[in-house]
C-alpha cells in the first residue's frame, strides 16, 4: 500500500512537472511574444489577437493544451507549495531560498493567471488593446500585471532549472551552475519583454 502511494505521488510529481513544462512554458513564450506587438501599436496588437481568435478549433486547442494543464499544474502545485517543506540539512541556505520563491510565486502566479484570465478571455468582451489599456489604467491594475508577470516568468525559469536537474538532463554541479546562468538570463529577458509590453499599454494612456 505505502509503495502503491509513493508510485502515485511520483506520477503525479511528473506529470505536474511536465505539464508545467511543456504546454505552459509554450504557452507564456506565446503570450509574451503576442504582448510585445503592443510596443508596435494598437493596430499591430489588435491584428495579432484576431489572427489568434480566426484560429479553426481555438476553443478545443485552448481547453485542451491550456486551460487543462494550467489547471492541474496550479492546484496540484499549491499542493505541492503547502505540503513540501525546507532542507537546510542537505540544500545550501541559496537552494532553500530559491525553493521558497518557486513556491510563493507559483501560488501568486496561479492566482494572477485566474485574474488575467477573468478580465479579459472570459470577460464578454473580444481581448483588444483598449482593454489591456483600461486594466493597466489603475495603479493597482499595472502593478498586479508587473508582478505576476514577473512572477510567471521567474517560476518558469527556476522550474526549468529544476526540471532539467529531476530528469538527468543536468547531472554534474558544472551542468547545474550553467544551467543556472542560462535560466537567469531567460529570466531577465522574458521580464524584459513583458515589462515593455505592459509599459507600451500604459503610455497609450497619456
Amino acid at each position: 500500500m505505502a509503495n502503491k502511494q509513493v508510485s502515485r505521488e511520483f506520477l503525479f510529481r511528473r506529470m505536474h512537472s511536465l505539464l508545467g513544462v511543456i504546454p505552459v512554458t509554450l504557452f507564456l513564450f506565446f503570450h509574451l511574444f503576442t504582448n510585445s506587438f503592443a510596443t508596435r501599436g494598437e493596430e499591430a496588437f489588435n491584428d495579432k489577437v484576431a489572427t489568434i481568435s480566426g484560429m479553426p478549433f481555438l476553443p478545443f486547442i485552448e481547453f485542451v493544451f491550456i486551460f487543462l494543464p494550467l489547471l492541474y499544474h496550479g492546484i496540484y502545485g499549491m499542493y505541492v507549495a503547502y505540503t513540501s517543506g525546507y532542507n537546510a540539512s542537505r540544500y545550501s541556505w541559496g537552494r532553500n531560498v530559491m525553493f521558497a520563491l518557486q513556491r510563493i510565486t507559483g501560488v501568486f502566479t496561479f492566482i494572477f493567471i485566474i485574474y488575467h484570465l477573468w478580465t479579459t478571455r472570459f470577460s464578454g468582451d473580444t481581448p483588444s488593446f483598449d482593454m489591456v489599456v483600461q486594466i493597466v489604467t489603475s495603479p493597482f491594475g499595472y502593478w498586479f500585471m508587473i508582478i505576476g508577470t514577473v512572477s510567471a516568468v521567474f517560476h518558469l525559469a527556476n522550474g526549468l532549472w529544476g526540471f532539467f536537474i529531476h530528469w538527468g538532463l543536468t547531472v554534474g554541479p558544472r551542468a547545474q551552475r550553467v544551467s543556472a546562468y542560462v535560466m537567469m538570463g531567460l529570466f531577465v529577458v522574458l521580464s524584459a519583454v513583458g515589462v515593455f509590453a505592459l509599459n507600451a499599454f500604459r503610455a497609450a494612456v497619456a
